[in-house]
């Protein structure tokens, strides 16, 4: 979920689907041509007017304010929930670009909004009465508010703080039992041998990753589908799948132990189970330096990240931006320029993701480079990362004085003295982003910047030996 005022990504949207068929049919409502009247508030509300192909046009309200889980109400007949109305119109507000403006929700919107609204707090009402007879043997909930430390007997701001722990608690209540089925489904599928996997097909994992998103656990959910994705993919499928059943399986068990785990990677825990973070790191002004930008595309969101490098503190932060149905992110910064701004990180190992703040002026030209490491340096920074954040794909490095040669029928990343290198990713390899870093490079060492993970180190951003601008290689 989401604190009140800060919109959703793409990608929490989607996970709230309750089935594929949604999730596709969202993707197509996400532009505003089939929508109308629509608005949002700052505290998450969002509403809007769709055209429909039946008995349209639907109101649809969306609230997402609510820590517990989000709301919504649609005038079509669909019996799935979150409806596809209800998704699209998030995805719509997602995108940030002004296509759902900041306004007073009209009276239809409002209607629905203050019953909700008088429901919740009679509920709470409810449960502070019976919380209070339970502590005081009789005591009204004003009492108890005024016992709580409220001086002015005010019931509901005593009442808000109470309300908020306990639908954290009820949540954490959900996402342990989908984790504990969880853990017990992967026993299952390995019991059965990984052969199953591949006779199953895709539906079992689907219905799986449904399953957690009933426990509004999203990271479980989206991980589930990865799996489903995995088996029967390709050579040496089996090793693969096992792998990342083991990854599932040790964030599942750091669910359940979070209590016993260090403070940061409790948190990494909980960020990669779905629940929402904020960027709570003091804001650190810097110059910082722009280092690579690239989108990752698929059939429900781009995805775009931001390397950044702090040219005095030395730091590396990376900003995410999201687009949905194939729209772009909104967040564009030129590669090779620096930027006077202010960043704050968000918590977890490492903590390398981080917002972007107040800028103090537009990005400009740098001469200034980042400092590099050699590839067995490389390799142990990627190893001490994985303490922190073992689900840890990749770290990001530069990489000082390496030349790209040929290594058999794939690439790697050798030192000026030819005795340590790293190999390339295959994705890389298949790039035109190789042949500018060779043309680049000519047999001469040169600086990159990239990610080192598991599976190679993938190049992004290259300098020239001698003077010369940043060239990106995506």
């Amino acid at each position: 979920m989401t604190q009140q005022g800060v919109r959703w990504t793409a990608d929490q949207v989607l996970a709230l689907a309750p089935d594929a068929a949604s999730r596709e049919a969202a993707g197509r409502l996400a532009t505003a041509g089939p929508w109308s009247e629509v608005g949002s508030t700052d505290g998450g509300t969002v509403w809007g007017v769709c055209r429909g192909g039946g008995g349209g046009p639907y109101r649809t309200v969306v609230d997402v304010a609510d820590a517990s889980g989000p709301t919504c109400t649609c005038g079509c007949p669909s019996l799935r929930y979150p409806c596809k109305h209800a998704l699209g119109l998030l995805l719509l507000w997602t995108g940030g670009d002004g296509a759902v403006p900041e306004g007073e929700p009209p009276a239809w919107a409002e209607r629905w909004l203050t019953g909700r609204r008088e429901d919740a707090e009679a509920a709470a009402g409810a449960e502070t009465a019976e919380t209070g007879a339970a502590e005081t043997g009789a005591a009204g909930a004003e009492a108890a508010a005024g016992a709580a430390g409220d001086p002015s007997g005010s019931v509901s701001r005593a009442r808000d703080p109470v309300a908020a722990r306990r639908r954290a608690e009820r949540r954490a209540e959900r996402i342990t039992a989908g984790a504990t089925e969880l853990e017990q489904r992967l026993a299952d599928l390995l019991r059965g041998g990984l052969a199953e996997a591949e006779q199953t097909g895709y539906a079992w994992w689907e219905e799986t990753a449904a399953r957690m998103v009933d426990a509004q656990a999203p990271g479980l959910a989206s991980r589930v589908r990865e799996l489903g994705s995995t088996a029967s993919s390709g050579p040496d499928w089996p090793v693969r799948l096992l792998e990342e059943c083991a990854l599932l399986h040790l964030l599942d068990q750091g669910w359940l132990r979070r209590d016993r785990l260090p403070q940061d990677l409790a948190a990494t825990v909980r960020t990669r189970v779905g629940l929402p973070a904020t960027a709570d790191g003091p804001a650190v002004r810097d110059q910082w330096l722009i280092l690579a930008q690239y989108d990752s595309v698929d059939a429900r969101l781009t995805t775009r990240r931001v390397w950044l490098y702090g040219t005095e503190t030395g730091r590396t932060a990376l900003l995410l931006s999201y687009g949905a149905a194939g729209r772009a992110p909104e967040l564009t910064l030129p590669v090779g320029l620096s930027l006077d701004a202010e960043l704050s990180t968000y918590p977890g190992g490492g903590r390398r993701r981080a917002a972007l703040g107040k800028r103090f002026a537009p990005p400009a030209p740098v001469e200034i480079r980042p400092k590099g490491v050699t590839p067995s340096q490389a390799l142990a920074r990627y190893g001490r990362a994985l303490r922190d954040d073992p689900w840890l794909e990749s770290v990001p490095v530069t990489l000082e004085q390496v030349v790209p040669v040929p290594d058999g029928d794939s690439w790697q990343l050798a030192d000026a003295s030819g005795e340590t290198a790293l190999p390339l990713t295959p994705a890389f390899g298949n790039r035109a982003g190789l042949w500018r870093l060779v043309a680049l490079s000519g047999g001469v060492p040169v600086q990159v910047f990239g990610e080192c993970g598991h599976r190679g180190f993938t190049p992004l951003t290259a300098w020239p030996a001698g003077p010369g601008q940043a060239v990106s290689l995506n």
